[in-house]
Order: C-alpha cells, then structure tokens, then sequence
C-alpha cells in the first residue's frame, strides 16, 4: 500500500512539473532504467553514485533523489544539463548512447575509455593518448585556411611536455568565442586543465568592475545589453581582458582567452592587429568558435543563473532575434561543434579518463 502511494505520489509530482521532454527529439527514458539495472544499481544507489562521480569531476552537483531519478525513467522529467552530465560519467556513455538525444551527423557516440586510478604517479599510456586525441578532434577547420593540426599537436605537446619537459613548439594565443551558453568557457578550462596553460576568462576577470563602473554610470550592475554597456563599458573590460592577454604574450607564455568574441571574430582588421602584435613577440594566434544551438544555449544559461544573464532569460525571444546561430569568424579558424551539448559531454569523459588529474 505505501509503495503504491508513493509512486502515485511521484507520478502527480512528476505531471506537475510538465512533460516537457515529451517534444524533445530522440528522447529514449527506458535506457537510463536499463542502464541502472545492468550496472546493478537501485534509485538510491543510482543518486549517491550520480552525486560521487558529479563531485569527483568537480561538475555541478545534481540532488539526485529516487523520486526525481524515478521522474527520468518513466518518461514524466527530462534530466538537466547537470544530470545528463552526471549521468553520461556514471555509466561512461555518451547522451545519444543514454537516450537523451538523437546523435549529431558524423557524432562519435561510443567512448570505451577506462578511467583513471587518479594517482599521478600513473604513466600516461596509449589509452590516455586516445583519450586526449579523441577530444581534440572535437576541434575542426571552420575555413580551409585553418590549420587544426597545428593545434592539435601544439596542445598534445603541451600535455607531454608536464610529464616528461620541453616544448618543441613556439607559444600560441587560444581565443574561445561563443555565443552566452554555448560552452566557450567550459571548453576554455578543459583546453587550460589540458595543457597546464593559463585561460583568462572575461566574466570572472572583468565582472567586479564592470558592475561597478556600470553603478557609477546610473545603470543597472547587470546590464549587457543597453546602449550604454555597448559604447562605454564593453570597450573596456575587452581592453582589461586582452591587456591581461598581452602580458602572457609579451613573456612567450601560450595563452587561452574565452569571452563571446561576437564583435571582434567578425572584424578582419581588429585580428589583424592581434596577430601583428602576437607574432612580434613570436606567438602565433588560433580562434576558436563555438557552434551550439539556441535550445542547448537556453538551458545553460537557465541552469547557471547569473545575474548577468537576468535580462536574456526574461527577453530570451528579443536576444535570439539578434544573434546569428550560424554566425563564423571572417578569419581563418577552427570550430568546435557543441550543439546539443556533445563536446562538452566528450570532454567529460576524457576527464574522468584521468580521475580528473591531467
């Protein structure tokens, strides 16, 4: 009798919530049942180990109670993005493989790597190599000029170089551009985790005086979309975070730098004068953008709920209407395809290859 009465307890709750993931295309809820049963989990089981792999990843944190994970195999709630992240580290699986999603042309959605005992003692071998190979490939020219094997070797350098020392390679200045919510900053600090080179990112950099000065300016400290953050605050926490950028680059240190980029990736001559001033000092320049959808793009940015983003989410149409989801760099470079999540998702993975220790 009670446990007739907690699942019809659970069922209301769950049509409460809505059936959004109904609509959602390729959405397979029975799999993360049979997922938990072949791993030999119950509910509760399954949410402690949901919690212990989100925390071993230093990833957000879901509450993963029974009802709520009950929710998710029944069909009634469509996991969030942390859960979806949670969930793809516990069974080592990819979104398509749990049914979350239909896969992405071209999408790798097998990944058999083995973890990592987290000890740094442990040699790197083949299967750490392929770990790294595979996400970089998640890295592709987003024109012909574009040379994304430099790149890629020039960061598996870099990973080689914290074990065994010397960099063949002269140093490179990484810009990770994006949309809000389309993964830039977390694919800045996978690149950083993997390379051991610094990232600057603009919001954690800039925030505190740009809200400040936008205070003193009579405005709202979370503003970024009025006239007034465009023309006299947005020049100037640019010149803060490249500033930053410059004094890596005038001491030869390679250099990853995320910030939506939208204005100055579409400017060939604002480029231009970057790369004059980088290879004056030796250092060579890759952009990088990422490609994400405006659905995927709405869930990050409602899951991370920052006061900057307060007017986005209340106005999401107006913002949508006057961003281009299709939008690329006039300029040589590379593309990550993040939509639906999947590079983020892979770079996941490759952490948990590593017990989250590169």
């Amino acid at each position: 009798m009670k446990g007739r009465l907690t699942l019809e307890i659970m069922t209301r709750v769950g049509r409460a919530v809505g059936d959004v993931g109904k609509v959602r295309a390729g959405w397979r809820p029975e799999r993360l049942r049979e997922q938990r049963e072949a791993h030999g989990l119950t509910l509760e089981g399954a949410g402690e180990r949901l919690r212990e792999v989100a925390r071993a990843a230093g990833v957000a944190v879901p509450a993963a109670n029974f009802q709520t994970l009950w929710q998710h195999e029944q069909g009634e709630v469509y996991p969030g993005p942390h859960y979806r992240r949670a969930y793809c580290l516990l069974y080592r699986a990819t979104e398509p493989e749990l049914g979350f999603r239909h896969s992405l042309p071209g999408e790798k959605t097998q990944i058999r790597f083995t973890p990592s005992s987290g000890s740094d003692a442990e040699p790197r071998n083949g299967t750490h190599l392929l770990a790294v190979e595979r996400a970089l490939l998640q890295i592709k020219p987003g024109t012909e000029e574009a040379d994304s094997k430099m790149l890629h070797q020039r960061i598996l350098d870099a990973w080689k170089r914290r074990h065994t020392g010397g960099d063949p390679n002269r140093p490179t200045l990484v810009l990770v551009g994006g949309y809000a919510g389309s993964g830039k900053s977390e694919f800045a600090r996978f690149l950083s985790q993997l390379t051991g080179w610094p990232v600057l990112d603009k919001d954690p950099l800039t925030r505190p005086l740009v809200e400040r000065l936008l205070t003193a300016l009579g405005s709202d400290p979370n503003d970024r979309h009025t006239e007034l953050y465009r023309e006299q605050v947005r020049p100037l926490e640019y010149q803060c975070l490249l500033e930053a950028a410059y004094a890596n680059v005038d001491c030869a240190i390679s250099t990853v730098v995320t910030a939506p980029f939208v204005a100055e990736l579409t400017d060939e001559r604002w480029l231009q004068r970057l790369v004059n001033r980088c290879e004056a000092r030796g250092v060579s320049v890759s952009p990088i953008w990422i490609q994400c959808d405006v659905e995927t793009m709405h869930e990050y940015v409602s899951f991370r709920s920052a006061a900057r983003d307060s007017w986005k989410l209340q106005h999401w149409e107006d913002y949508v209407a006057g961003i281009d989801p299709e939008l690329r760099p006039v300029v040589p470079h590379l593309v990550v395809d993040n939509r639906l999540g999947a590079a983020i998702s892979l770079t996941d993975q490759v952490r948990q290859v590593f017990g989250t220790v590169f």
